[in-house]
């Protein structure tokens, strides 16, 4: 993915047409840089400076680790307290009435250099995907495992 971002920035395609990428990490924006990630749109769970509560956060973050946070860092730490959240309100821990509740995603789109005002200030968040449309739910699965 980073090569192909990359590469369209370098022959000129991202100045006519938008990339979209099935996964991407706030670490690969970094290695490529706001000049060949520019108007990359995709969907996130985490973004470090979305609002007060994920800047609190990321800043301990990164107090401890010494690195900011990635989509996966902040969905581990999100998920596990969601599930604990959860628990404690329908006051069960039945798998299938803590699942209910599921996260709401991002659709973000990486700034043009000169709309970065700080380190890692990458993405614009352009609209929230309710939960309901960012995932499948569990009665439309195929899958053999969710079907017994």
């Amino acid at each position: 993915m980073t090569s192909t971002v990359k590469q369209a920035a370098e022959f000129g395609i991202t100045k006519k047409q938008a990339l979209a990428a099935p996964s991407v990490f706030l670490t690969d924006v970094h290695s490529m840089g706001l000049k060949s990630t520019q108007g990359l749109q995709f969907l996130t769970a985490f973004y470090l400076d979305r609002d007060d509560a994920s800047r609190t956060w990321s800043r301990k973050f990164f107090e401890r680790r010494k690195a900011v946070p990635t989509m996966t860092q902040g969905g581990v730490y999100s998920a596990v307290r969601h599930y604990l959240k959860a628990v404690e309100g329908a006051q069960t821990d039945d798998g299938m009435k803590v699942a209910a509740k599921m996260h709401d995603m991002y659709l973000v789109e990486v700034k043009k250099p000169e709309e970065s005002k700080a380190p890692w200030d990458y993405y614009k968040v352009l609209s929230t995907v309710p939960a309901e449309q960012a995932f499948q739910p569990l009665s439309a699965s195929a899958c053999p495992l969710v079907k017994k």
